[in-house]
């Protein structure tokens, strides 16, 4: 029986004791496909989920981490896709709820599941599903940005906050990024962004003009933020860089200023028409995807610490070869 090498987590994890696991390839079922993963990223979701999360009753144990991935159809079931196609897949459950994407090979849904037509290399195609799809619906869903907008971006130095300076500045915006590190201010400006604020906490009375605003923080800014933008701005919440997750007492008739208008994103049904969208926009407009470093799978410790220290500047992509244990 065919076999590969995956990370299969039952227990909180540090990046220094993970180990590689030999299972058995997952056989296709219908409404699913098998796809031979070429290259996936990594997202401080997983980083939780392995740490803390994994307790949580509704996660499935054991897990095999991973959240998005590309690579190859390796079997089609009674889908419509052939063998060999090039794929992205992301969220829905992946790595949570079934298996994801720290292996040789997933089974997925086919509901998440999406062709791609690119030239990207298979570390550059890794890096864009979950982190181009929620900076792109974030901001021209959620915020429904316009060119004359002036765009904060809080929580600028996460993979996330440099593909929305990325997609916005393309777009035509201003960009006001956010960092608590005086060392990567200059970071946010080689990205693009137009004005970088160090952030300590408040911006209030700080930025000004801003119309619209991403909150990668979260909660543990996300009152400040509302305060410091311009009446009938628009502020999406999406991230947790804070490692804070609820607001205790939040009052919203208080707590939401009078014309300013809060919503928020949850990446959890992305579409192939939204992802044809997003690469066809960073095609037009002749944009890389952001990444920060490069791992094989081999090396998938070293890579999980890098994400612990935040060491590294932009995605973390890891690089899957063809070792597959017969």
């Amino acid at each position: 029986m065919d076999k590969m090498r995956a990370i299969q987590l039952t227990k909180p994890t540090e990046a220094k004791d993970i180990i590689f696991t030999e299972c058995v390839i997952p056989k296709v079922k219908p409404g699913w496909v098998l796809v031979k993963i070429k290259a996936f990223g990594m997202n401080h979701s997983e980083q939780i989920l392995r740490k803390t999360e994994i307790d949580a009753s509704y996660i499935k144990k054991p897990i095999i981490l991973g959240i998005e991935c590309a690579g190859e159809i390796a079997d089609v079931s009674d889908n419509s896709y052939i063998v060999g196609q090039k794929v992205i897949a992301f969220m829905g459950g992946m790595g949570r709820s079934f298996d994801g994407s720290y292996a040789e090979f997933a089974l997925l849904p086919v509901s998440h599941v999406f062709l791609v037509n690119t030239k990207f290399s298979w570390e550059q195609l890794a890096a864009v599903p979950e982190t181009y799809f929620t900076a792109w619906c974030s901001l021209f869903e959620c915020l429904q940005l316009k060119p004359k907008d002036k765009l904060l971006i809080r929580g600028g130095t996460c993979a996330l906050g440099f593909a929305a300076i990325q997609l916005a500045k393309a777009f035509g915006c201003e960009i006001v990024a956010t960092t608590h590190r005086k060392e990567k201010i200059s970071l946010l400006q080689n990205c693009g962004a137009d004005i970088v604020l160090l952030d300590d906490g408040s911006l209030k009375g700080k930025c000004f003009g801003v119309t619209k605003a991403l909150e990668l923080v979260g909660p543990k800014t996300l009152k400040d933020t509302m305060e410091s933008v311009e009446k009938n701005a628009v502020v999406c919440n999406t991230g947790v860089l804070g490692g804070e997750y609820i607001i205790n007492g939040f009052d919203p008739i208080k707590d939401i200023p009078n014309r300013v208008y809060l919503t928020g994103f949850y990446s959890n049904n992305p579409t192939q028409n939204v992802m044809d969208n997003i690469f066809n926009f960073l095609e037009s407009h002749q944009l890389l995807p952001c990444i920060g470093k490069v791992f094989p799978f081999e090396k998938i410790r070293e890579a999980c610490d890098a994400i612990d220290s935040g060491t590294v500047n932009g995605k973390i992509v890891i690089t899957a070869e063809d070792r597959t244990v017969k």
